[in-house]
C-alpha cells in the first residue's frame, strides 16, 4: 500500500497574526513495506507531515493519497483510512484511559463493530506482538504498568486495528536506555514479522541508523535530503548546517580513517566498523 504526497503545503492559523507555514510544497512516495526514518530539527515540520498521512489534518494545498484514496476528497472514509494507517503519537501512554489493559487495547476494534471473538483475537495478538503477557496483564490497570509497558500497551492499541502502515512519532521519547532498547527491538520485530510500512519520526540519529532503510531529512518545512542511510549520513557537514548530527559510528569511522585504519566509506553502523577493525587486526597479525 503506497502513500503518495503531492505538492503538499500546510499553513497554521491562515490569515491570522500568528500565521505560520509549516510545510512547503512537499512531494514524496512511500512504497509498501518500506521502513522510513524521518528526521529534522525541532520545528522542521516532521510531526505536521505525518499527521497528514492518516487524514488527521488536511493540506492547505496539494493532496495525500493513501492506497488510491485521496484524503482531501470529502467522499473518502477517513475512518477506513485510519484503520490502514495507524499513528502513534509522542508519549502515547498519556492517551491510555480505560480501566484495564485489555479494555484499552480493545477500544478501537470495538468501535469498528467487530464481533467479540475477533476483538479478543486482535487484543491477544497485539499484546503478543509488543511482548506483553496476556494472562498476566490483561486485567491489570494500565496505570499499574511500568513506563515501558505503558508505551507498549499504547502501541498495542494501534496494532489491534491491524494497520498496513504504522507511523511512530518519536517512539522512544522520555524512555530510559533499557526502555529505549526494548521499544527499538519491538519496532524491528514488528517490521520483520509483518512487513508493514513503517514511518518513524526521530531526532536520534542512532535510532534511525539502526532501523531505517530510507532516511528523509526535513528543514524548515521542506525535504532537503532523501535516500539510503549510507548516502544521507555521508553528508555530515550539510546535516550539521541544519542543526543535526551524524550517528556516533560515522564520527568514529572518520577518526579511525584519520589514524590510518581502512574503514569503508559510508559505514554508519557500529557492527560495520567493528568488522573492519577485526579485519585490520587480522591482516596485521598475518603480516607480522
Amino acid at each position: 500500500m503506497s502513500l503518495v504526497i503531492e505538492n503538499v503545503s500546510y499553513v497554521y492559523m491562515p490569515g491570522g497574526p500568528y500565521e505560520t507555514q509549516a510545510l512547503h510544497d512537499i512531494s514524496l512516495t512511500i512504497e509498501d513495506g518500506e521502513f522510513v526514518g524521518l528526521i529534522g530539527h525541532t520545528g522542521s515540520g516532521k510531526s505536521t507531515l505525518v499527521q497528514h498521512l492518516n487524514g488527521l489534518i488536511t493540506p492547505t494545498s496539494g493532496r495525500v493519497v493513501v492506497d488510491g484514496l485521496d484524503l482531501s476528497d470529502k467522499q473518502t472514509d477517513k475512518r477506513a483510512v485510519r484503520c490502514r494507517v495507524g499513528l502513534v503519537f509522542q508519549y502515547p501512554e498519556n492517551q491510555l484511559f480505560e480501566e484495564t489493559v485489555e479494555k484499552d487495547i480493545s477500544f478501537g476494534p470495538k468501535n469498528l463493530g467487530l464481533p467479540p471473538e475477533e476483538i479478543d483475537r486482535r487484543v491477544r495478538d497485539a499484546m503478543r506482538r509488543v511482548a506483553l503477557d496476556y494472562e498476566t496483564l490483561h486485567n491489570r490497570s494500565v496505570f499499574e504498568l511500568s513506563g515501558g509497558q505503558m508505551r507498549r500497551a499504547a502501541i498495542a492499541g494501534v496494532l489491534a486495528m491491524e494497520p498496513q502502515v504504522l507511523v511512530l512519532d518519536e517512539p522512544c521519547a522520555g524512555l530510559d536506555p533499557r526502555g529505549r532498547e526494548e521499544i527499538l527491538g519491538l519496532i524491528r520485530a514488528l517490521h520483520r514479522e509483518s512487513g508493514a510500512t513503517i514511518v518513524m519520526v526521530s531526532h536520534s540519529m542512532e535510532d534511525v541508523a539502526s532501523l531505517a532503510e530510507r532516511v528523509i531529512v526535513m528543514d524548515h518545512g521542506r525535504v532537503v535530503m532523501d535516500g539510503a542511510p549510507r548516502d544521507v549520513f555521508s553528508r555530515g557537514e550539510e546535516l550539521r548546517s541544519i542543526g543535526l548530527d551524524v550517528p556516533q559510528a560515522v564520527e568514529l569511522a572518520s577518526r579511525l580513517r584519520s589514524r590510518g585504519l581502512e574503514i569503508p566509506q559510508g559505514a554508519y553502523r557500529m557492527e560495520e566498523i567493528r568488522a573492519a577493525i577485526l579485519a585490520a587486526v587480522g591482516k596485521g597479525g598475518r603480516h607480522a
